[in-house]
């Protein structure tokens, strides 16, 4: 299998494109990062029996409803759990991390499952200032995002083991990698994850475009960006030896539930946990009964509405078409999905409603 291989999905039953999974591995009100994380495992395994093609693990940090700080260690937990599907990283943020760091993480991870890790790489900080400072241990956060092109530089020259001779890193290899297939009796393989770019605006679009890499968009929370952004990303394409045409999925917060009252009142609550984060009140997603009970002001309203506006939420038949719908309208050539809920079963059972609504494989 080439690397072009492994980017590429296959669609699977009626769905349009090849469906993949996003997890903030998001803890509710009353329930515990350990339930959150066990959640997760059950997703990932639905996920591969089902046929999805992919899971990504998003880093965000400081926040008491997202248990992902750490995608790398719940990557290796989940690849303990499943045996088929490809598991990566939607994304790490490369500022925060030390390039070489990231590759003996992802380097680690593809021994463990081999021929299945993605690397997807952010340049924001999944989180606030302050925290982000904490992380990089500066407090100049533009100078992280700037220098975002020569760090990708230098973790593609890790991952390759292939800095020039001269280089001040030309003596450091990152290992579990190549190194070790060129060391006397090596047997290591020298395959590496495929390197994604992750964006919600032109930047990453048009530098993925430029370096011939597969681009992820947050259509999840940057909506208004996305067909601008993919437009700039296939018109900024240049063929790589990773691929010969562009290839773009998008994130998309969809909700499916027996009960369309149902998927309603989980996606306001999940809706007044962002109203709670953007006003720096981050915290555990809350209850449907507290978000029905908590009296939003007019500007709160107004962002709900518009917040929720690009949630595909509903029963099964309603999320399938909403999907096809956005689908036609960007060209996406991946949906990845996200659900947002209070409770862990309510996300595991929308993506079994949305793999049924789809005729995906059945669970051997």
């Amino acid at each position: 299998m080439n690397e072009t291989d492994e980017i590429r999905g296959k669609a699977e039953g009626t769905a349009p494109v090849p469906l993949s999974v996003l997890d903030l591995v998001t803890v509710g009100a009353g329930r515990t990062a350990t339930e959150a994380l066990r959640t997760s495992v059950d997703i990932s395994r639905l996920a591969e029996s089902r046929g999805f093609h992919r899971y990504w693990v998003a880093e965000h940090h400081s926040m008491p409803g997202v248990a992902s700080s750490s995608p790398a260690v719940i990557l290796a937990h989940l690849a303990a759990h499943t045996t088929r599907i490809r598991l990566g990283s939607g994304g790490v943020m490369l500022p925060n991390h030390a390039p070489l760091v990231i590759a003996e993480q992802f380097g680690t991870l593809e021994a463990m499952a081999p021929g299945r890790v993605d690397l997807g790489l952010g340049r924001a900080p999944g989180t606030d200032g302050a925290t982000a400072a904490a992380l990089r241990r500066t407090d100049r956060l533009n100078e992280g995002a700037d220098d975002f092109p020569e760090q990708l530089a230098e973790l593609t020259r890790f991952l390759d083991d292939d800095f020039p001779p001269g280089h001040r890193y030309a003596r450091i290899h990152a290992v579990p990698g190549p190194i070790q297939s060129t060391s006397p009796g090596g047997v290591q393989s020298p395959h590496r994850p495929p390197i994604w770019l992750l964006g919600s605006s032109g930047f990453s679009a048009r530098l993925a475009g430029s370096l011939g890499l597969p681009f992820a968009f947050a259509h999840h929370f940057s909506a208004q960006n996305t067909i601008p952004a993919l437009d700039l990303y296939r018109e900024s394409f240049r063929p790589s030896a990773v691929l010969d045409a562009p290839y773009a999925l998008i994130g998309v917060s969809a909700l499916a539930t027996d009960d369309e009252k149902e998927a309603r009142r989980q996606v306001l609550a999940a809706a007044l946990n962002m109203v709670r984060l953007r006003t720096g009140r981050p915290g555990l997603v809350p209850t449907p009964e507290e978000a029905e009970a908590y009296e939003f002001s007019a500007m709160e309203r107004e962002f709900i509405d518009t917040w929720n506006s690009n949630v595909i939420h509903g029963t099964s038949d309603e999320v399938r078409a909403g999907l096809d719908d956005l689908q036609k309208r960007t060209g996406a050539d991946e949906l990845m999905l996200t659900s947002h809920a209070h409770s862990g079963d309510l996300r595991l059972r929308s993506y079994e409603l949305i793999a049924d609504a789809y005729g995906l494989p059945q669970a051997s």
